[in-house]
């Protein structure tokens, strides 16, 4: 069995050749970007249990001769090709429409005229509200239009302040439950209702305590490019949401250099990180040699 494997891949190695080697990096490729996309959700563990099911499948059916076993395995191939987009349909769509999302993470539709007095206010609406205890949840829009959200709660399109923050998210006020949808510098609508995560991100971590407005943070950050600012009513802590990822903790200066870093992005073509490398390389060869 050994020599057979050997003498199989030795004959493959013999008809290699550019094209082969082309097939061999589309489909590395292909795999890399599933499996980034599908990273951080569950479908990582049903991914990882398949795989090692197929692979003991494939194994003992080489090894061991059972026609029997092999023919049921050949007739439910199917029906598990059927199962599969069934199975990943969240995570799928998900990773679609992050694919379609790209090379628009860092660009913001609305930009506010003075994105300094946004930032300021942003930030100083979120420390009152922790210094208070008052559950908030601000959510940014930016190239994703956030129009169906918006029709759930009441509109405003009011001017920012954290007196106004204060006031929407104030215990018992009409619209203290739910989200605040920021467009540009100005507050577009308050209780809002957003989508839960389901990505089961919370659930691993270990502030599994975190209730409904982290996970519409979460939530709206898996469907969308906003970016979604989250006061806890339990301790007062900050928090910012992006990408299906949250940033815990934050105090007003981290909160401001977020912030910073989404209305101002850095500039300069968005090549791959080995390949800014490089060229960074290039250039202080370049400036060495010139010296």
């Amino acid at each position: 069995m050994l020599n057979t494997l050997l003498g199989d891949f030795a004959s493959y190695l013999q008809r290699l050749n550019w094209l082969s080697v082309l097939d061999l990096m589309l489909v590395t490729g292909v795999l890399f970007v599933l499996l980034r996309l599908l990273r951080g959700t569950r479908a990582v563990v049903l991914l990882r249990g398949m795989v090692v099911l197929v692979v003991a499948l494939a194994l003992l059916t080489t090894l061991v001769p059972l026609p029997g076993f092999t023919w049921l395995l050949q007739t439910s191939l199917p029906a598990l090709l059927v199962a599969i987009p069934v199975i990943f349909a969240p995570e799928i769509r998900r990773g679609l429409e992050r694919l379609g999302r790209a090379g628009a993470f860092f660009s913001l539709a609305s930009v506010p005229g003075d994105v300094e007095r946004t930032i300021q206010m942003l930030t100083s609406g979120a420390q009152r509200l922790s210094e208070r205890n008052l559950g908030g949840l601000i959510v940014i829009e930016r190239e994703v239009r956030l129009g169906e959200y918006l029709e759930t709660g009441v509109p405003l399109d009011a001017i920012l302040t954290p007196e106004l923050l204060l006031q929407i998210f104030h215990v018992n006020t009409p619209l203290h439950d739910g989200a605040v949808v920021l467009r540009g510098d100005r507050l577009a609508a308050a209780a809002c209702v957003l989508p839960l995560s389901s990505s089961g991100t919370l659930s691993q971590s270990r502030d599994r305590q975190m209730g409904l407005r982290h996970r519409a943070a979460l939530g709206i950050s898996e469907v969308s490019d906003a970016v979604a600012i989250v006061v806890s009513e339990e301790n007062g802590a900050i928090s910012v949401a992006h990408n299906g990822r949250m940033i815990r903790r934050l105090d007003a200066a981290r909160l401001r250099n977020i912030l910073f870093a989404f209305y101002h992005p850095r500039q300069g073509p968005s090549w791959p990180g080995w390949l800014a490398r490089l060229t960074r390389g290039q250039r202080r060869a370049e400036s060495s040699i010139e010296s």
